[in-house]
């Protein structure tokens, strides 16, 4: 048996000449049924959900703060109205780093009108009527100077003492001031710790100095919140600037690919042997300077981040990995300088097909609008769902009670036989929760709104990608260019996807959201296990993470080529996944080199548009430039607004190239199915261009030249 037919018959048949088929199939019938009536039973059923959650839920419980009875501080028309703090009686076991999940301290919580502005503790509040009249003004209804120190204490009426705080989000801190690098809290030297024993007050400064590390937490994420109210205009000037750049490449690839690929990969390397000279000119500028010698290591981790560009040992990391990255870029760009060409004839290609299909550059923001609607609809969904608890408040008592821990209502408990039957008891708020069915199942609706994330954001993609293939398939079936282009070929082709194969889409983006789902489990189950000592255990989650991550990515390959097989042939996925696998296998020397040379010019392209943006930022945000230091604005973090142009303009650039990868792709697949379906003789005559015809030394023999 020759060669060519044993490997064929290895990896399928290749396509037979078709003389019918002109391009995308125009009579085809619906695909995967099944599939598409489960996805719609699923957004019926996701719907529902949200009505559910929108309906039992209240987003004020993760805004506003929530006293130990669960109402809310500062609230219009109720007594706490004018009471908008929230006062913690002991502020240390808020340390747990829990709170910043749970948004609760295991701590007597009560709205008050303002923060405490002393320290005092109760002992020394009560010798003095005037002190403890303050004092009561953070102590629960009913307190009186003749019930004594310990019975306040005993009964929770009181904090043990009260430290100066400031408020932050509508919650009391403290306010910790620094002596000789010291952390002061005033010049008491004891303090009643709640059960009657006399401590030193350095026992409190410990304890406030673990509080501390979740409140600098807090400080730090609200002043990057301040630094985005501040400088937001300034950061969508940015990301307008990458979108006019990232235009503008696009518009210059038209008519000058072959050398538009050169002068981004000469500016790459520019931009980055620029970053190398700036790193090494801040390194050698600190050198001498008082603490520049510190290492990251031993400064430990600070919340103001500036810190650490003081620092030498910074810039010459930083030096180290920009040479690292440009010593590569310039060995695979020695190594790959033939296919290179091979590339630039795919990219003008493509530039001609886009030329024709202009809309196509404007479709990423259709997909990226869909994207945001799910994602929009997935957030309010989530945060009605986690707020959908109701107040739960139990019984608590000091003396035996049969009904201790007990479910009560606080309405009428005091007129209830369980009152009387307990008259020491209370009815507190214990927590937020729930017993009903809705609220048993809480967990559950949350993972399905999770799922639903993944499954509905993969389908938009899908959408996306199929829409673009049979528009870039069209035009390449085309025998007659731009004659045979049908009008509007994008609109023509999202309308096929969405007729006929919803159920396809629906497929394969169920599969990808499986694996995704997977991993993000894996992740939880690996933040679990963080502190177990079995090493087995880590290593096994760790072979699943790879193994699951290297799943999504080949998943996410499959589906692409299969979603461009389905636009052009209309058929069901699981036969165009094996189709487009197999016609990839069977020319796997030309996916690796052209298919990918080209991906990664065209991330070069998005590197360079992400460099010019973030090295303007660099300069304007952090005032290195005289002009730009009246102008930008005063930030806490001039990183954070660099950081979000950089991932901003990087979305943005992904979003305009996204459009020429699949277009590539798209007709990197019709040329193998081209090469495969004719042999350029005259009944059977290849439909690629001209110039891939050249490169590829391939001819039609009706060719002019011949």
């Amino acid at each position: 048996m020759p060669e060519d037919e044993q490997f064929y018959g290895k990896n399928g048949e290749p396509r037979k000449y078709d003389p019918n088929f002109k391009g995308p199939i125009h009579n085809r019938s619906c695909t995967d049924i099944i599939c598409c009536i489960l996805f719609g039973i699923a957004i019926v059923a996701y719907i529902g959900v949200g009505i559910l959650a929108w309906t039992h839920g209240d987003p004020r419980k993760a805004i506003y703060p929530t006293d130990s009875r669960g109402q809310f501080c500062g609230q219009a028309g109720t007594p706490l109205g004018n009471k908008s703090n929230l006062f913690y009686f002991n502020i240390m076991k808020c340390a747990s780093p829990m709170v910043l999940l749970e948004f609760q301290c295991p701590t007597t919580q009560m709205c008050v009108q303002s923060c405490p502005d002393r320290f005092l503790t109760l002992v020394n509040a009560y010798a003095n009527t005037k002190d403890f009249d303050y004092y009561k003004n953070y102590c629960k209804e009913g307190v009186t100077q003749s019930m004594g120190v310990p019975k306040i204490l005993q009964l929770g009426l009181c904090p043990a003492m009260l430290i100066p705080s400031k408020p932050f989000t509508r919650r009391c801190f403290p306010a910790l001031g620094l002596k000789d690098g010291k952390v002061t809290v005033g010049n008491n030297t004891q303090f009643d710790d709640g059960s009657g024993n006399m401590r030193d007050a350095k026992d409190l400064v410990d304890g406030v100095k673990n509080a501390t590390l979740v409140i600098e937490a807090r400080q730090t994420i609200m002043k990057i919140f301040e630094d985005f109210t501040h400088s937001w205009y300034w950061i969508i000037l940015g990301l307008v600037i990458a979108m006019v750049i990232s235009l503008l490449f696009i518009f210059l690839m038209r008519f000058l690919a072959g050398i538009m690929v050169w002068i981004i990969i000469a500016l790459v390397i520019a931009v980055i042997g620029y970053g190398i000279f700036h790193c090494y000119m801040e390194y050698a500028a600190l050198k001498g300077q008082a603490g520049a010698n510190v290492t990251i290591q031993e400064l430990g981790f600070q919340t103001d981040f500036t810190v650490y560009l003081q620092i030498r040992q910074t810039w010459l990391a930083f030096m180290i990995i920009l040479a690292i990255t440009e010593v590569i870029i310039i060995l695979l760009l020695i190594f790959l300088r033939k296919r290179i060409l091979i590339a630039i004839a795919l990219i003008k290609e493509a530039s001609k097909a886009i030329r024709y299909m202009m809309f196509s550059l404007i479709y990423p923001l259709v997909t990226f609008l869909l994207l945001a609607i799910v994602i929009a609809y997935w957030a309010v969904t989530a945060v009605f769902l986690s707020t959908s608890n109701e107040a739960i408040y139990k019984i608590f008592n000091t003396s035996a009670c049969e009904y201790s821990r007990q479910n009560c209502d606080p309405a009428n408990y005091s007129t209830s036989s369980m009152k009387t039957q307990c008259p020491d008891s209370q009815c507190l708020f214990a927590f937020y929760g729930g017993e009903t069915v809705y609220h048993k199942y809480l967990i559950g609706l949350q993972f399905y709104n999770v799922f639903l994330l993944f499954w509905c954001a993969n389908f938009v993609i899908g959408l996306g990608q199929m829409t673009l293939a049979g528009a870039f398939a069209s035009y390449y079936w085309a025998f007659s260019k731009p004659k045979d282009i049908p009008k509007s070929p994008v609109f023509s082709s999202m309308g096929r996807a969405l007729r006929y194969h919803t159920g396809s889409l629906a497929f394969g983006s169920l599969i990808l959201a499986i694996v995704q789902v997977i991993r993000v489990l894996l992740e939880y189950l690996d933040h679990k296990l963080k502190g177990a000592q079995n090493k087995f255990a880590k290593f096994l989650l760790c072979c699943l993470k790879c193994c699951f991550w290297c799943l999504e990515k080949c998943i996410k390959f499959l589906n692409r080529n299969a979603y461009i097989m389905i636009a052009i042939y209309g058929k069901n996925f699981c036969t165009s996944a094996k189709d487009a696998f197999l016609l990839l296998l069977r020319n796997v020397v030309r996916v690796v080199v052209v298919d990918k040379v080209t991906d990664f010019l065209l991330f070069l392209g998005k590197l360079l548009v992400v460099g010019l943006v973030g090295v303007f930022a660099f300069f304007f945000f952090s005032g290195r430039v005289q002009a730009f230091q009246n102008t930008a604005p005063n930030l806490h973090y001039y990183w954070v607004p660099i950081l979000t142009v950089v991932i901003g303009s990087y979305l943005i650039a992904h979003g305009f190239f996204s459009v020429y990868s699949m277009c590539v792709d798209t007709l990197f697949l019709c040329f193998l199915e081209d090469l495969e379906r004719n042999d350029g003789s005259a009944e059977k005559p290849y439909l690629m261009s001209e110039n891939l015809r050249k490169i590829l030394n391939k001819k039609n023999k009706t060719d002019p030249a011949q």
